[in-house]
């Protein structure tokens, strides 16, 4: 299969976002993203017909969960033949402002993995709610010092080459994806690289996970599970 040099493929799973894509989807840099892939994770409302209208490649992820739809738009990725997946949320938090600064370092080859971090001095003053910005802080602490990678933020815009992301053998399907992934890069000895984000509140809507008791309390459980199942694993690579 023929494959153009770092063609990027940007992932966005999306559950119920119709109104927040229709302000973000213009907003990506065409020139620098060969593909936009909005992951629909079951929506009820437009979100679908949104993406397609704006030139996205519309993918449908019946089984509900975050790591599902990411790992849906990473299939697709690579199926369309990108050789980087980026992924954003689909609320408009994400800021595709930043886009160039989070795929440079793997263009350049000077890291394996891009995180973004939302708590940096660029993000919008009250953009993460006070019980998210205590969970990720936590996470964080705890990755950094099991693991020894200088992180602040367990975010959701991440930047990686397809081939690395594979070789991860992700199984987590729920809002512990993002913390899988970070350890199996941490454990696999790859250069992860913090850039800090221009984050944004939410363009639409409410968040469906940090908005709520339950979704924060479903998703600090899913990560700190994630994060004391691998941590009683350290002499495994992966599993």
């Amino acid at each position: 299969m023929y494959m153009r040099q770092d063609a990027i493929a940007l992932v966005i799973p999306a559950w119920n976002e119709a109104e927040a894509l229709r302000q973000l989807l213009p907003e990506i840099p065409e020139k620098l993203v060969q593909w936009v892939i909005v992951v629909d994770n079951k929506s009820t409302d437009e979100t679908a017909s949104v993406a397609a209208a704006a030139g996205a490649v519309v993918v449908r992820e019946e089984q509900r969960g975050y790591g599902r739809a990411c790992w849906r738009g990473f299939q697709a990725a690579r199926e369309l033949g990108a050789e980087i997946v980026v992924f954003i949320d689909g609320d408009g938090s994400d800021n595709p402002v930043d886009l160039p600064a989070m795929v440079a370092p793997i263009l350049a080859n000077e890291a394996d993995f891009v995180i973004g971090s939302r708590v940096g001095k660029q993000a919008e003053a009250g953009a993460v709610p006070p019980q998210a910005r205590l969970g990720n802080w936590l996470i964080s602490r705890m990755v950094s010092q099991i693991y020894h990678v200088h992180v602040h933020d367990i975010g959701s815009f991440r930047a990686v080459r397809i081939q690395v992301l594979e070789s991860l053998q992700m199984q987590e399907m729920t809002f512990g994806w993002p913390v899988e992934m970070l350890v199996k890069m941490a454990r696999g000895r790859y250069r992860i690289l913090e850039i800090p984000l221009h984050y944004r509140r939410r363009s639409h809507g409410h968040s469906k996970v940090s908005g709520t008791i339950t979704g924060s309390v479903r998703a600090a459980y899913a990560m700190l599970s994630t994060m004391a199942r691998y941590a009683r694993k350290k002499d495994l690579k992966y599993v």
